[in-house]
């Protein structure tokens, strides 16, 4: 492509310079003044057991805990005989014998034994007893409402519930139960006893939560655990770029870079000039490519990683200079330069509607969340928004966009960027009328919203790519650096797991891989033999980048295998042109 001075715009996309208060008032006996202090019917705590046997080779691994926690492990899983074997030839029991007293007379019902057992627990502090009294005491008076004995129901919320002074919230609630009987319903009582088993086991369940981890383990401490060790792992590896489902217990976890896509797999020669644009679809099955030979095409991605062409796109008579993937990627849309927009069927590759207006080009695309509209950026610097049939619903005048501008809007639809000036990015919020500016000191010439809505990734003709936070205070939390851009638009994008990547063409003909968050330069990788101006990474999978370049090709990069033999392929089918005309 033709070279122009240092001080023009780059060319392909040309700028122009510019309190509780549910309360009871008849229940008086709610507002009297009780003595709250368990006193002497707290049980004395158990002794320290920072004695107890510890093994492993750094000795922090208490032996009891161990075996406890595998115990519970093996009762979770329904390995009972297991869980029990390991009991008695540990000698080590899951839980002391007066703590299977107390969750065998909660599912029997038993709740004055229940509450007399608590307090024969060591280790539970006042709050605590208080908290688990409260659970039980409430599934007694709910259970007494239920078989409509509301007289005990009554003694036992005044005489033993409300003595507590804690939850009073709740305690309304449950006077409610006798005072309407709708509140009954409200609550979820019935008459089933599988309902009261049923409510039984969650009170287990509150009593596990509530009372110290080492009275009752907590249900699937040991995944727990060993989750977190994954965690742990995953984080501090410097590259990774594996879904959790790879992740193995066998041997520690750690990625090199090869689990990058460095190699070269496909190069696609569909398109007769260069290839502008491309993106994947959201779900990764598709490929959509942009050209200045004024033609789009779809490529199918095949389950076994293979891209072939679906769809070849014509219609448009001029360079097509963008395409965006609609939010069920049933549907494409196109945007010539500073010409039309056309919506494409994916499936059978119809042209279902041209959008254009009087007067005015449009020069930008993409699609609302909930799909049922698209906007643009015009030729008049104005951004307009449109029902699918072409119906104006929106329009916002003034400097919101140049003659040739990238464009993105959020999730929740709520705030539409776009680059508003040469060295300005403008965030318009459409509920709350106010616009902030993104500003730096170099022109910019391309713009990426990351998945979460969170950062922009900003290309500006000085060779750098800035890393801007885009929530709560604007500023620049990375650089990029080393990627070369001297005269044409060349764009970024994010990629890999969590995004954790961000990878630019470049007009030296290679791509360009970094570290997201450090910003380390991991990777430049050759094959292309014009400028690479657009690269897009597969978003469901991790190992699969693309890239577009002025040579015509588009090149389909994966993992560095020790054999690649057959892999690399020339691809040009021309299945099923459409014409595009409505």
């Amino acid at each position: 492509m033709g070279g122009i001075g240092d001080n023009e715009p780059p060319l392909k996309r040309p700028k122009v310079p510019l309190g509780d208060s549910n309360s009871f008032s008849g229940d008086s006996f709610l507002t009297q003044s009780v003595a709250c202090s368990l006193g002497d019917m707290m049980a004395r705590p158990l002794p320290s057991q920072g004695d107890e046997e510890t093994f492993f080779s750094k000795g922090v691994i208490k032996r009891s805990e161990f075996i406890k926690i595998i115990t519970r492990a093996l009762y979770s899983l329904g390995y009972d005989k297991s869980g029990a074997l390991l009991e008695e030839e540990s000698g080590i029991p899951l839980r002391a014998s007066v703590v299977n007293l107390l969750m065998q007379q909660v599912r029997d019902g038993k709740w004055n034994e229940s509450v007399a057992t608590l307090h024969t627990i060591g280790g539970l502090d006042e709050t605590t007893v208080k908290s688990a009294s409260f659970l039980m005491l409430e599934q007694k008076f709910l259970e007494l409402v239920r078989i409509d004995e509301v007289t005990d129901a009554l003694d036992t919320l005044r005489n033993e519930i409300v003595p507590l002074c804690v939850n009073v919230s709740r305690v309304h609630e449950l006077t409610a139960c006798i005072v309407s009987p709708s509140w009954s319903a409200i609550l979820g009582l019935s008459s089933h006893d599988t309902d009261v088993a049923r409510s039984r086991s969650k009170i287990l369940e509150k009593l596990q939560k509530l009372l110290p981890a080492a009275v009752m383990i907590p249900e699937k401490r040991l995944e727990h655990l060993v989750e977190q060790a994954l965690d742990v792992q995953r984080d501090a590896c410097v590259f990774h770029n594996t879904l959790d489902g790879d992740l193995s217990l066998y041997l520690d976890h750690h990625c090199g870079r090869r689990q990058i896509p460095s190699q070269t797999l496909q190069v696609l020669q569909a398109h007769t000039d260069e290839v502008w644009f491309l993106e994947f679809s959201h779900n990764g099955k598709y490929l959509a490519s942009s050209s200045k030979d004024q033609s789009a095409i779809i490529w199918e991605v095949k389950e076994d990683g293979r891209v072939s062409l679906k769809h070849v796109l014509t219609g448009h008579q001029k360079p097509v200079l963008m395409v965006s993937w609609g939010p069920g990627d049933h549907q494409l849309l196109t945007c010539g330069l500073e010409e039309v927009i056309r919506r494409w069927d994916v499936a059978t590759g119809e042209c279902l509607h041209i959008y254009e207006k009087n007067g005015v080009a449009l020069v930008s695309c993409g699609w609302f969340p909930d799909g049922r509209g698209i906007f643009s950026g015009m030729t008049d610097k104005s951004i307009c928004l449109w029902d699918l049939d072409g119906r104006e619903l929106e329009c916002w005048k003034g400097q919101h966009t140049l003659r040739i501008s990238d464009m993105a809007v959020t999730d929740d639809g709520k705030r539409i960027i776009s680059i508003c000036r040469e060295k300005a990015i403008l965030l318009l919020d459409r509920e709350a009328k106010f616009n902030r500016l993104i500003e730096e000191e170099e022109v910019i010439t391309s713009f990426s919203l990351s998945k979460d809505n969170r950062l922009l990734l900003v290309n500006l003709t000085n060779q750098e790519i800035h890393l801007w936070s885009i929530e709560g205070d604007l500023k620049v939390v990375a650089k990029y650096k080393g990627h070369k851009r001297a005269r044409f638009v060349i764009r970024s994008c994010f990629g890999g797991f969590e995004q954790a990547f961000v990878a630019s063409g470049s007009e030296d003909s290679q791509v360009y891989i970094w570290l997201r968050g450090s910003g380390e330069l991991l990777l430049a990788l050759p094959g292309h033999s014009g400028a690479v101006n657009c690269v897009s990474w597969n978003p469901t999978n991790l190992h699969m980048l693309a890239s577009a370049s002025d040579d015509c090709t588009i090149r389909i990069w994966g993992l560095d295998q020790l054999s690649l033999r057959d892999r690399i392929s020339q691809s040009n089918d021309t299945t099923h042109y459409s014409n595009g005309r409505t």
